[in-house]
């Protein structure tokens, strides 16, 4: 593996959302003083929030996975995940509505899911999903250590035994076919294979290793923390503190202060230099680019995410179909990945997303009011040339309808309606291409193929976020943040 050489004793790490302050939080179990950075006026980055007048709102990531991520950062400088979060696993992780007016919860324990299938769609299908979920446990312990959670120096580094196994498995197939495999219900199809889009992908088109993604929903569980998504943040950063770290708010860098190969000091806006032994970049991927003055060459273009139009909201009342998370899959399923994500069109279908975190958490709003926001898939900026500022508005009316019409009665005139973010808004908020979910995982851009974490030219930097390797997501991005960590300590002489 390759390493930052020399002395890096003192790090500075550019950007304190998840990905950077699982970096902090590794360098200083291993030793290293650390200067976090921050733009922000609060850490967490795409996992934010913000509180007002009595209500709590998720601003970003609204699905937590593999919590025993946050257990190896805290680990690492002596602390527990439980002594700074209340974790609450959902169950059911998702209520599914179908636009045959049918409804299919999704347990992910494996008895009472087998059980739903059973009761929806008959003992052929529950056989099924039993094998399914076996398949999907096998292709997550498959590339756990040795794709997931290794940093990569070369497309060589894959060739290993596991390799093998994983193209046995069909890792290399399509995910789409191959979940069709244990499952004919459709709904159950899309009930298993809808994660891809977190990775910008069609699930038809997808690789069969990203039902890894369908893995962590499905089987490794769904949770939420008490007091909102921001608390992630919060509890990381408070931990890196406690350690020792110096993490600092509304503070940007501006420049790197570079000595041939190597960075000496981090300058900011203000004009402060702080000096450093090796710097970790946990920012937007082109945002790591401009500091570092420089953007690797690669055969293809850089391809980005499908983005998404959110809109948060409050309410008096809720509805009974919905839980803390509430997919309505609209009729046209495959029809709507090509309009996205091909034609960078508005979907003619809208499959949504409605989150109801005060179903778990009644404290995140004043008492008998609810927190409601409804996602929907859109084209990012680089796709479709969409008049955000004249189409933003209407569309949102139209997404409320579309909701109405599915169930939720009286949505448009019950709704307090708050922010409207559009793919120019995550663009106004530094995010390439206007897209929340970063770079797609196309083949091309999945493992070795990945941007690097290391930038030739830049012997003491480290990349981390959802730009690099892993990908993108919570569980992705805190192994970005150790395996930063591991590039720069491992080096050390």
């Amino acid at each position: 593996m390759r390493t930052v050489l020399g002395s890096t004793d003192r790090v500075v790490v550019v950007g304190a959302g998840l990905a950077g302050l699982s970096a902090a939080l590794h360098l200083l179990g291993a030793g290293r003083q650390v200067t976090v950075l921050e733009r922000e006026p609060r850490p967490g980055g795409r996992a934010g929030g913000f509180t007002e007048n009595g209500y709590t709102v998720d601003t970003g990531a609204s699905v937590l996975t593999m919590p025993g991520l946050l257990d190896e950062a805290f680990a690492a400088v002596g602390e527990r995940t439980r002594d700074r979060l209340t974790l609450v696993p959902l169950d059911p992780a998702y209520r599914a509505q179908f636009a045959d007016g049918s409804t299919i919860h999704l347990h992910t324990g494996a008895e009472a899911m087998e059980a739903e299938v059973r009761a929806v769609a008959g003992p052929r299908e529950a056989a099924g999903y039993r094998r399914l979920r076996r398949w999907l446990t096998e292709l997550y312990t498959v590339q756990r250590d040795h794709f997931i959670g290794a940093n990569f120096d070369s497309p060589l580094d894959l060739a290993r035994p596991e390799l093998v196994r994983l193209a046995a498995l069909g890792g290399f197939g399509r995910l789409g076919p191959r979940i069709g495999r244990f499952l004919r219900d459709e709904r159950l199809r899309r009930l298993f294979s809808f994660q891809s889009l977190y990775a910008g992908l069609d699930p038809l088109r997808a690789i069969g290793a990203y039902g890894v993604i369908s893995y962590m929903d499905t089987v490794g569980g769904v949770y939420y923390p008490l007091g909102g998504m921001a608390g992630l943040g919060r509890a990381m950063a408070g931990a890196a503190e406690q350690a020792g770290a110096s993490v600092r708010f509304g503070t940007s860098a501006a420049w790197l202060e570079r000595v041939g190969s190597r960075v000496r000091a981090v300058r900011t806006h203000d004009g402060e230099r702080i000096p450093c032994d090796a710097v970790v970049l946990a920012t937007e991927l082109t945002t790591a680019y401009r500091l570092l003055g420089v953007r690797p060459r690669r055969p293809l273009p850089l391809r980005f995410s499908p983005s998404a139009v959110v809109l948060h909201a409050r309410s008096p009342r809720s509805w009974p179909q919905l839980d803390h998370h509430t997919i309505f899959f609209g009729d046209h399923w495959e029809r709507t990945f090509a309009e996205i994500i091909r034609q960078g069109s508005l979907m003619s279908d809208p499959s949504l997303l409605v989150t109801r975190p005060t179903a778990t958490d009644p404290g995140l709003a004043p008492p008998g009011r609810q927190v409601i926001s409804v996602l929907a898939p859109a084209p990012n900026l680089h796709t479709g040339r969409i008049d955000w500022r004249r189409v933003g508005p209407a569309y949102r009316d139209e997404l409320l309808r579309t909701l109405e019409r599915r169930g939720l009665t009286g949505l448009a005139d019950t709704l307090e309606l708050g922010e409207l973010v559009t793919p120019a808004g995550w663009a106004e908020r530094g995010l390439a291409a206007g897209t929340p979910f970063s770079l797609a995982h196309t083949f091309a851009q999945t493992g070795p193929f990945r941007p690097a974490n290391l930038v030739r030219g830049a012997g003491n930097v480290v990349l981390a976020g959802c730009g690099t390797t892993p990908g993108v997501g919570i569980p992705p991005v805190l192994i970005s943040g150790r395996l930063a960590a591991e590039r720069i300590v491992h080096g050390a002489r």
